[in-house]
């Protein structure tokens, strides 16, 4: 009881130290960001930003679990290996934020940092047999552990760089998957793991505020890879691999919405004929923006479904199978219903305003606009101007006249003022009856 407590504290303090250490070094490296040029520029309609914003969040993610890490975790060769392999993730990354790179390069460098983390003992040697009638309760690899274990990490590692395209979602649905593996590690008294799982978890915490909707900053190639690099590599360093039918379950509950969108993103555009590498806009975020669900509605939806399937992984840990296929049963029909329930109300709201808007095109229209039928009123002024001005030489038309010759220029004409030659030919007219009177 003792030493539990003890975990639970060291992890609880791990925990918090990222999180601190994350939400201070955030301001910072935004600024680096904005001085080296990281900027994400929204040039296509797969982003959903409209302004340009600083990219290299993930090293706030990175400074805060590698110094929790280092003072808190019991660095074995296994973990070492995870260690080096997420600098060149990170290096991979930053290279990439602030210099597009190629997929097919940045393909090979993940490789290489996935055989780091296998050449230091993270390997699937054996996993369960999904057939729980088989008499065989685990399958060995052999020669096919190094290949499947680096296609493992390699395939995480996208997957969640896939999902980060929604203000705050990559960043909180690796949250969930942090928390649900910090928790199974506790039941099953994995320190070290569990010690891991805090760190990555703070450091997501303590940047998460900068991160949602409207988001300051976005954690870019950098965060999103080294998330996924991280858990993959967590996942398999024997945490999963001694729990008979569990084993083959909890990797994919906990990583379900990454692993679910790659897969569904691959297989349609090779069914559509376009690289499997290509981005577009049939991302399951990008779904449900296209459904009428704004980035936060979106979010939470997502968030729901990761934490779902995270807490099917505790059940299916802690309970065994049949409760845990219950559980997921049920927690996702109610999911489903609220869900549906509050898009529903949502379109209800939606409509009822526009309802209530009322018609620019009749309320707001000036009456000043209107055209009068009768131009009476401007003949009138017209004649006024025209008795006040004096009479007018032959050859320049009257009010009336130019309003019969043009209707168009009518209106116009009498509001000007009656200046011009009537005014000259009146004063002459004066200056030459002064004269007269004088001689």
């Amino acid at each position: 009881m003792t030493e539990e407590l003890r975990i639970i504290s060291i992890t609880a303090v791990s925990l918090a130290v990222a999180a601190i250490v994350s939400f201070v070094s955030t301001p910072v490296v935004k600024a680096f960001a904005q001085k080296v040029g990281a900027i994400d520029v929204p040039k296509d309609s797969r982003r959903m930003h409209k302004v340009q914003i600083p990219r290299l969040g993930g090293h706030a993610i990175y400074f805060g679990f590698l110094l929790t890490v280092l003072v808190f975790a019991n660095i074995t060769t296994q973990m070492r290996g995870m260690l080096f392999g997420s600098i060149v993730i990170v290096v991979l990354g930053v290279i990439d934020d602030i210099m597009p790179l190629k997929a097919l390069l940045k393909f090979c460098v993940q490789i290489v940092a996935a055989l780091i983390a296998v050449l230091s003992g993270s390997v699937i040697q054996v996993i369960s047999n999904p057939n729980v009638f088989s008499a065989q309760p685990y399958l060995p690899l052999g020669a096919l552990s190094i290949p499947i274990t680096v296609l493992w990490i390699v395939a995480i590692t996208n997957s969640v760089n896939l999902i980060d395209g929604l203000d705050g979602l990559a960043v909180g649905v690796s949250t969930i998957s942090s928390l649900t593996m910090l928790v199974i590690a506790l039941a099953v008294s994995e320190g070290d793991t569990a010690i891991l799982m805090a760190a990555l978890a703070g450091g997501c915490i303590g940047f998460m505020p900068y991160n949602l909707n409207p988001a300051k900053i976005f954690m870019g190639d950098t965060g999103a890879t080294f998330l996924g690099y991280v858990l993959a590599v967590v996942s398999i360093q024997g945490l999963f691999k001694f729990y008979a039918v569990i084993s083959f379950a909890v990797p994919f509950l906990i990583l379900g919405l990454p692993i679910f969108d790659t897969a569904f993103a691959f297989i349609r555009r090779l069914s559509k004929g376009k690289n499997p590498m290509a981005p577009d806009r049939s991302h399951v975020h990008h779904r449900l923006i296209d459904m009428g669900l704004n980035q936060k509605q979106a979010v939470a939806i997502l968030y729901l479904i990761s934490a779902i399937l995270g807490l099917s992984a505790v059940v299916l840990t802690t309970s065994g199978a049949v409760k845990a296929m219950v559980f997921f049963v049920a927690v996702c029909v109610v999911g489903g219903v609220s869900a549906r329930m509050l898009f529903v109300n949502g379109h209800k709201g939606e409509e009822t305003q526009k309802s209530q808007v009322p018609s620019r095109k009749t309320e707001h229209l000036p009456q000043e606009t209107q055209i009068p039928e009768d131009p009476a009123p401007f003949e009138q002024a017209d004649t006024k101007s025209e008795t006040a001005g004096g009479e007018l030489p032959q050859g320049i038309p009257s009010g009336g006249e130019a309003g019969e010759q043009n209707s168009v220029f009518s209106g116009e004409a009498a509001r000007q003022p009656k200046t011009g030659k009537a005014a000259s030919e009146k004063k002459k007219d004066r200056k030459t009856f002064e004269e007269r009177k004088n001689a």
